[in-house]
């Protein structure tokens, strides 16, 4: 996990495991206009089960959505930080309930 964040996103920390560019981020939004939120949060927030859901998409596709539903604004931001902390994984951006988050797989699909 980073210490700190390495740059800034819509005025949120961009936690991520590589250096992105402008460029790089909106050619990421970009590709996750057209997905569907993939993870569902709740009224029981961030639970270990979701953060290993999160965890699974991530390897399976790199740039997901997450929707985060039934809180506040605020508490919104924390658990998407909080995912990405955890995950080690770049927040690309938060609009409204969606998170778009992005891992790249070290892992050489074959």
């Amino acid at each position: 996990m980073l210490p700190f964040p390495s740059k800034t996103c819509n005025n949120l920390p961009f936690y991520g495991i590589f250096t992105v560019d402008t460029s790089l981020k909106q050619a990421l939004k970009a590709k996750a206009h057209h997905l569907k939120p993939v993870v569902l949060l709740g009224a029981k927030g961030l639970t270990p089960a979701v953060v290993e859901e999160t965890n699974i998409a991530l390897l399976a596709h790199e740039l997901i959505k997450v929707k985060i539903n039934g809180v506040e604004k605020t508490e919104r931001q924390a658990i998407a930080l909080d995912i990405c902390q955890q995950l080690e994984a770049s927040l690309v951006q938060l609009i409204g309930n969606t998170a778009i988050l992005f891992r790249k797989n070290i892992e050489d699909k074959r």
